[in-house]
């Protein structure tokens, strides 16, 4: 088993009477790609806040690159990177002087400051536009920048919060090129994402954080098979939720998963094609007319909306998560 780079050890931490962690462990090892998920305020900000030294934990222990993040905060800082929600970088200056000024923030020498900025706006082929103000470049171009951002220290460690939200479809492909590259040269990412289909495509293991507490866990193919086979959705109207949830969770055996994004119910296809039958008849004899009805194979949407019972795309209230915080830069050691 490989060296593990990012530790949370029964982290808990409250912000006066909501607890935001209770108790999250993980390990994440060494060359390899962590998906933190979860909905909106379930815990994944304030976990990456904790772990980058933005916020001390009320209990428990985080080590990144086997570095206490509590007892030396300062060491920790040399050997992670951080990019936040929001692209912090400064619109006025040019993206070259938005990396030199990172550079000089940790004492790097004048030469190599000039140097790692160059370096690293090739790295995220933005040299064409390294010499021109913030203020014109595209949302997917100010994350490239603020993801290079967090490089020029050479990090081992890379905490990416939520790093394609608001990107269209092409810019996304690309970011997800990016951290693939920069694992391949031996970074190690932990990335909180609302997209199943970035957890999917992008994470080694994938951790599901629910009420502040990791309630699921493994690789993508792990945790489909958790649902054990086939999945039914049963798309109906409000006027109709209620009758058809008393059907669905009596053929399933079980509360059946309601998603009130697209009005739709989850439940799983025990005996495929015979399951979808017997919801056919169940619907028809209690007088209800389905809007749309799929059997299909499980996704990590269906996975998410078992193991939470609503959407990534769900908010949920909880405090610290919507807290603002400066990305802090790491520089290796």
């Amino acid at each position: 088993m490989e060296e593990a780079s990012i530790v949370a050890d029964s982290i808990v931490r409250s912000f006066g009477d909501v607890t935001a962690l209770d108790g999250v462990s993980l390990s994440v090892e060494t060359g390899t790609i962590y998906g933190l998920l979860g909905p909106n305020g379930a815990g994944k900000t304030t976990l990456i806040r904790v772990l980058t030294t933005l916020l001390k934990p009320d209990s428990g222990a985080g080590f990144v690159a086997g570095i206490d993040v509590v007892a030396q905060p300062n060491l920790a800082r040399r050997s992670l990177g951080l990019a936040g929600q929001t692209a912090a970088v400064d619109e006025f200056l040019t993206g070259r002087e938005n990396l030199e000024m990172v550079g000089n923030l940790y004492h790097l020498p004048s030469k190599e400051v000039k140097q790692r900025a160059s370096e690293v706006l090739e790295r995220i082929d933005l040299d064409d536009a390294g010499d021109r103000p913030v203020s014109t470049y595209s949302g997917g171009m100010r994350r490239r920048l603020d993801l290079a951002a967090s490089l020029v220290g050479r990090p081992e460690v890379l905490f990416l919060d939520e790093p394609t939200t608001g990107l269209d479809p092409r810019s996304r492909l690309e970011m997800w090129g990016l951290i693939n590259e920069l694992v391949e040269e031996g970074a190690t990412v932990m990335l909180t994402t609302q997209y199943l289909d970035e957890a999917d495509r992008l994470a080694d293991l994938i951790g599901v954080i629910d009420h502040g507490r990791l309630i699921s866990e493994g690789t993508a193919s792990d945790l489909k098979a958790k649902l054990g086979g086939d999945i039914i959705d049963v798309a109906v109207s409000a006027d109709d939720r209620d009758l058809a949830g008393a059907v669905l969770t009596g053929i399933a055996g079980k509360e059946a998963a309601w998603d009130d994004v697209s009005f739709t119910f989850t439940i799983p296809a025990t005996n495929g094609a015979a399951t979808l039958t017997e919801v056919v008849r169940g619907l028809d004899q209690a007088g209800v007319v389905p809007d749309d009805l799929a059997l299909h194979r499980p996704s990590l949407d269906d996975v998410f909306l078992s193991l939470t019972g609503r959407t990534a795309e769900d908010k949920v209230t909880e405090a610290g998560e919507s807290a603002s915080t400066k990305p802090q830069r790491g520089r290796s050691k």
